[in-house]
């Protein structure tokens, strides 16, 4: 079994989108391919969580009044 990550991103922690983030079928209410949130775009970490199956950390940030949108840390970056 493969050890869980440890996550780079805290709760509280201010970020930044590194690339588009685009609905893959998890987001409700929004049709699967539609853009959520651009490249550049700030947020913060509102919860920090893993994916069961790979260990990897997933972050929810809030990117803006009630959007919030589950990252991997590839897709996000410091501010």
């Amino acid at each position: 079994m493969i050890g869980e990550r440890i996550p780079i991103y805290q709760w509280g922690q201010p970020v930044t989108a590194s690339v588009d983030l685009f609905n893959d079928g998890s987001f409700p209410g929004k049709e699967e391919g539609v853009l959520l949130v651009k490249t550049g775009c700030r947020g913060e970490v509102v919860q920090v969580g893993s994916h069961e199956e790979s260990h990897t950390p997933v972050y929810l940030v809030e990117f803006g009044e009630g959007l919030v949108v589950g990252c991997l840390e590839e897709e996000l970056i410091s501010v």
